[in-house]
């Protein structure tokens, strides 16, 4: 009977653990192992949708790697603690202002890790580099850059105008 749990615990995959360094805007099931370096002080938000108030801290956190800002909401505050190692599963990353973040969704487990962080890598912040991506300013139309009916190049369609200016010649 013990043969068979011991079994069954050591077919449980390994959780692959990605590196600060290594995150980019919009990762989605993010597992990251962390030490919390420094909490900001507490501010409160109004939250547009229902009004509520709601607290929020900024922490700093990292690893051998790279620091990146994880944003604290209400009650998570008061479980992170300076110092301390922790593991992030199914967590995510944005942008706020431009910034990349880890963030921690409803999905998102936090607990404390079995292996501490001693050393962590203060020169490579994620959160300093700007990852806003460039908007062209220029009209692509409602089918893109291949063309179509509403904008770019056609590729041998040709269009209602072109249609009426080759009528209007007069050779």
């Amino acid at each position: 009977m013990t043969s068979e749990v011991e079994n069954e615990t050591e077919t449980v995959e390994e959780i692959e653990k990605t590196e600060i360094a290594a995150l980019e805007p919009r990762m989605k099931t993010v597992n990251v192992a962390f030490k919390v370096i420094a909490k900001s002080d507490v501010r409160e938000v109004t939250s547009r949708r229902d009004g509520q108030t709601h607290r929020i801290v900024d922490a700093t956190v990292g690893d051998s790697s790279a620091v990146v800002q994880l944003p604290l909401w209400n009650s998570s505050i008061e479980e992170v603690e300076t110092g301390k190692t922790y593991f992030l599963e199914n967590g995510y990353t944005g942008l706020f202002r431009g910034n990349l973040q880890l963030k921690m969704g409803r999905h998102s487990e936090l607990s404390q890790a079995d292996d501490e962080i001693e050393d962590v890598n203060m020169d490579v912040d994620m959160s300093a580099k700007d990852h806003r991506e460039q908007r062209s300013h220029y009209y692509q139309g409602r089918s893109g850059q291949r063309g179509g009916q509403y904008g770019g190049r056609s590729y041998g369609r040709s269009s209602s105008r072109d249609r009426r200016d080759r009528r209007r010649r007069r050779w």
